[in-house]
């Protein structure tokens, strides 16, 4: 059964953050609240919960991983950046973003698209999710908690604990979170190409 943990969303108790963080050094896949919606989460190098992502989600491996970072220091230690894109992704982080960037070697190569060798990237601009990072000391491998029969989201901790619960090891919720994905931008050719219209506004990409 997963673990349920009810964290506040604007003071997130330090202790309950430092026991999910734990959780997920020992190999736990977790799901979280973001500024977009629920996400599934675990370690960098966890094999076991990526195999579990895609499991969950009936993932090919076509499909681009998001890694979830604290900060811009962070995000540019695994992927390539220019100026120009350095501009544009300063501007909208943290938010409801997510950047498809070339992958730098501290990225495992099954989580990297298997002809581009790109990777996802974003900043949360979400207190508890912050807080997780900032405990956790390294980005969370990350993907959307759609599931494949479903056409949205779940919003409810409480939900996801009943649906999940012997194929997660925690939920960790801090109240309702919305139904609409991150806004992904493809930077890996150089220039912004909109791939999906989601929380993030695209009009500074266009």
């Amino acid at each position: 059964m997963a673990k349920y943990f009810d964290v506040h969303p604007d003071n997130p108790q330090p202790r309950t953050i430092h026991q999910v963080a734990e959780s997920i050094r020992d190999g736990a896949l977790v799901v979280y609240p973001t500024d977009s919606c629920f996400a599934l989460g675990c370690r960098l190098g966890s094999r076991d919960g990526i195999d579990r992502i895609r499991t969950i989600r009936h993932l090919d491996d076509r499909h681009h991983f998001t890694l979830v970072c604290r900060d811009f220091a962070q995000l540019g230690q695994f992927v390539h950046v220019d100026k120009d894109v350095f501009r544009a992704i300063k501007a909208s982080t943290p938010g409801s973003y997510t950047f498809i960037l070339p992958a730098t070697r501290e990225v495992p190569r099954r989580l990297l698209h298997p002809k581009k060798k790109t990777v996802g990237v974003r900043i949360p601009d979400h207190v508890v999710a912050q807080a997780l990072l900032a405990e956790l000391g390294e980005p969370l491998l990350s993907s959307t908690l759609l599931l494949p029969d479903d056409e949205e989201p779940m919003t409810q901790g409480w939900e996801i604990k009943e649906r999940l619960d012997h194929a997660v090891d925690a939920v960790v919720d801090s109240g309702d979170c919305g139904t609409e994905p991150t806004t992904v931008i493809d930077f890996s050719g150089g220039e912004a190409e909109i791939v999906r219209r989601g929380a993030g506004d695209t009009s500074r990409f266009e």
